[in-house]
């Protein structure tokens, strides 16, 4: 950007954003620069009007990191209430079941940006090097698709996807995964291959990205619409809170779920073998009280992990009220599709984990709100499958845009208008890649029906099969039950025909 439109930028931020609570946060400039890698030119175009409308409305998309169900009151999380959220969901559409392919940062991702599964887009994994190279921006992305359309199109904030950014008209990300104090930024440059602006800003992280967000949205709101998303860090580890919340939970007892203490007696080796285990979680080590059994080092580490977890969601469940805040007394809601969702699900010490990667209900199911007044009727919860690579045909879809033909994923639109989809139903298909850093858990695939869950850890060649309607919990593994020979048999067809469908040859066959 020009100087003089920096200039204005500040003075649109102090003058018109006063009224909804926007703090001024302004960079200072870096002299450490990185390699420029792609990106285009554009002109800044502050102007006035909502730019969206019924047929093409602006799309913010919110996107948190590491978000599980259970932290939020709106799912009947019971461990921290958040209006904010509870107020999304309450004004538009609550999906039950929202889930991920590929339950990881940077392939969650590259599939929410494609539409398409992680053997298709090209990222399997989080690690950027040997054979995991970096997302590929030319590839048809959502953000391409809505420029091309007329779009203004806007990142904010994470993007763990190597490289930088391609397919929009401005963009400032955090480096990797960014710092919650402090944090630093990299910035669209003002022309092609030259090295994008380094900052770092004074403030809180999730109040930083909103504060950019909003101040995007003022200056590229127009005549046009416009994409822009918003890709928190929160709630990712390692969990630091704003100052203002580091009281919360103070002398409270966060109690510990059903499953905490489970043996995984009847599951696969891959269960017991899972390096991510609370009690040994190492991100507290030099505060650890000396002389602690093993339960009670169990214990201790399970309520700092979930204070401090808690603590950086209630920043993030404040900002989405400034943010919708903004939406309303702007008058941009109207026009505006507001999505929420996180990039997977996350383990809250459920089976005695923390972090991500299984095919476990916790580690693949993620909120998903979405808000769109003219489409969407207040406080609808939605119970058919909705998947992360459906993210970008919707997107496309009310934009007016032609999805292309390799795009996998559907249109949620008839979901969010409640009409009938008698063609709906089909298992979710699920592909894991990372194995073994950091967490050793073993490469899997598998699929999800409305009642049974199939996994197969094809490395090892074990199996796991989950009756969801008497075993909600995941704890018995009734692959070898001779009661459910048929319903094995059954779902391997299944898994055949998902793998057949999606044109995934990747990983072992599944066997006879």
């Amino acid at each position: 950007m020009s100087r003089w439109f920096q200039t204005l930028r500040v003075k649109s931020r102090r003058d018109i954003l006063a009224a909804t609570g926007v703090s001024a946060s302004l960079g200072v400039a870096g002299c450490e620069s990185l390699p420029f890698n792609g990106g285009d030119s554009t002109d800044s175009r502050p102007a006035d009007g909502t730019g969206g409308d019924a047929d093409r409305p602006n799309i913010v998309f919110v996107f948190s990191d590491d978000h599980a169900l259970r932290a939020l009151s709106c799912y009947g999380g019971s461990m921290l209430e958040t209006p904010n959220l509870d107020r999304l969901a309450g004004e538009g559409v609550r999906f039950e079941n929202g889930f991920v392919t590929n339950s990881l940062c940077a392939p969650s991702r590259a599939s929410v940006l494609t539409g398409k599964y992680s053997h298709e887009n090209g990222v399997r994994r989080n690690v950027f090097w040997g054979q995991q190279r970096p997302f590929d921006g030319s590839q048809m992305t959502v953000p391409n698709k809505l420029r091309e359309a007329g779009y203004s199109t806007i990142h904010i904030g994470k993007w763990h996807l190597g490289g930088q950014p391609r397919g929009f008209d401005y963009w400032k990300r955090l480096p990797a995964q960014g710092r919650y104090k402090n944090p630093t930024f990299l910035e669209k440059p003002e022309a092609e291959n030259t090295r994008p602006k380094r900052t770092r800003e004074d403030g809180y992280v999730t109040e930083l990205l909103t504060s950019e967000t909003i101040d995007a949205i003022e200056e590229y709101r127009g005549d046009s619409p416009f994409y822009i998303q918003c890709w928190h860090k929160a709630p990712h580890r390692r969990w630091v809170p704003d100052e203002r919340h580091e009281d919360l939970f103070e002398g409270e007892t966060i109690p510990t779920p059903p499953t905490f203490d489970d043996d995984y007696e009847t599951r696969s080796s891959a269960a017991r073998r899972a390096r991510m285990r609370v009690a040994n979680m190492p991100d507290w080590r030099h505060e650890q009280p000396r002389g602690l059994s093993d339960e009670e080092r169990k214990q201790w580490n399970y309520q700092q992990y979930m204070k401090n977890y808690l603590r950086t969601v209630k920043s993030l469940d404040e900002n989405m009220g400034r943010l919708l805040d903004y939406l309303d007394e702007s008058g941009l809601a109207e026009d505006t599709l507001v999505v929420y969702a996180s990039d997977n699900g996350f383990f809250l010490g459920e089976h005695g984990y923390y972090d991500k990667r299984f095919m476990y209900e916790e580690s693949i199911r993620i909120p998903l709100l979405m808000r769109y007044p003219p489409m969407t009727e207040s406080g609808t919860t939605e119970e058919r499958i909705a998947r992360n690579i459906d993210f970008a045909p919707t997107f496309m879809d009310l934009a007016g845009v032609d999805i292309p033909d390799g795009v996998q994923g559907r249109s949620l639109r008839p979901l969010l208008a409640q009409e009938e989809t008698p063609d709906w139903e089909q298992p979710l298909y699920y592909h894991f890649y990372e194995y073994p850093l950091p967490h050793r858990v073993h490469r899997h695939y598998g699929i999800r029906t409305d009642r049974y869950k199939l996994i197969y850890y094809y490395r090892i060649n074990e199996w796991e099969l989950f009756d969801l309607e008497r075993d909600p919990n995941e704890l018995r593994n009734v692959v070898d039950d001779s009661q459910y020979a048929d319903v094995f048999s059954r779902l391997k067809d299944e898994l055949r025909d998902a793998r057949a469908r999606y044109d995934d040859d990747t990983g072992k066959p599944v066997p006879e």
